[in-house]
């Protein structure tokens, strides 16, 4: 494979915020491949220069290209340094608050590493409540509590519950429990028990079968609950079940997590509690 470009994400916090940012623009050029370096907490001129400046120096010596940078710096100072690099550089702070001062007619408070502070406080402890909440409701370990879930995700086993319970606690702040529908379950053409007086919160996740016998052949290979006939089986009656029972769902088989937990959100109207 040829020497890829390098692409830095950089910023005074995490850097979850610009990489997600910087991600967003580069998936638009379908077939580049990256090389792709994150650089937190870059709060000084200081940090700038000594973490910074030499990655930059690394990769324009490839040869490869001016490599990209993606910055979310709030340090005018550190953002001047990377600026005059010899890099592409792509200032968030610079390209969005600017514009945005004009356009409120107030100054921004200039702070560092605000977007994912624990400076509130209400925010941080909803998400943390809702990352218990759900690793407590995973695959349905538990019954208790489940009033106060804001989703009650369902589907056959390894259709995707599990990961998009935990996407929509970390990322919304949402109390999401999930609940395996099963051969039983079938058979009594019902739903389980538990989940009757909670109709309106539940939401149910389907899949291909054969993408389901990938799945799980790779977690019990060679068994009966990995055989394409009994994945097809299950599909099949879980989406008979959810059709009979008026339950939104949705195929998981082509979407990513972020996808399948937007539609959740959108689907059955739940207001995300952090941001």
């Amino acid at each position: 494979m040829p020497d890829r470009r390098t692409v830095l994400f950089v910023s005074d916090g995490t850097g979850i915020t610009v990489q997600m940012l910087g991600h967003s623009l580069l998936t638009q050029f379908e077939g580049l491949q990256f090389k792709e370096v994150t650089l937190p907490f870059i709060d000084s001129l200081r940090k700038a220069e000594e973490e910074c400046m030499p990655r930059i120096r690394e990769a324009l010596a490839t040869g490869n290209g001016a490599p990209i940078v993606f910055s979310t710096l709030v340090n005018r100072e550190a953002r001047d340094v990377i600026r005059t690099s010899g890099a592409l550089v792509f200032d968030f702070f610079e390209t969005f608050i600017d514009p945005l001062e004009a356009g409120l007619g107030i100054k921004s408070n200039h702070t560092i590493g605000r977007s994912h502070s624990s400076a509130d406080k209400q925010e941080y402890k909803a998400r943390i409540e809702a990352i218990n909440f759900s690793m407590a409701h995973d695959d349905g370990a538990s019954h208790r509590d489940l009033a106060e879930a804001d989703v009650i995700l369902v589907g056959v086993s390894r259709s995707g519950k599990t990961p998009t319970s935990l996407y929509l606690a970390m990322q919304f702040g949402i109390k999401a429990a999930n609940y395996p529908l099963i051969p039983e379950d079938f058979e009594r053409r019902s739903l389980p028990e538990v989940l009757k007086n909670y109709r309106g919160k539940l939401y149910g996740l389907s899949i291909a079968p054969e993408r389901l016998r990938e799945i799980r052949q790779e977690r019990r290979p060679d068994s009966e609950y990995a055989k394409l006939s009994n994945c097809r089986f299950e599909v099949e009656q879980a989406e008979l079940m959810m059709r009979r029972e008026n339950i939104h769902w949705i195929n998981s088989t082509t979407k990513s997590i972020e996808e399948i937990a937007t539609t959740v959100l959108r689907d059955i109207k739940i207001e995300r509690h952090v941001y």
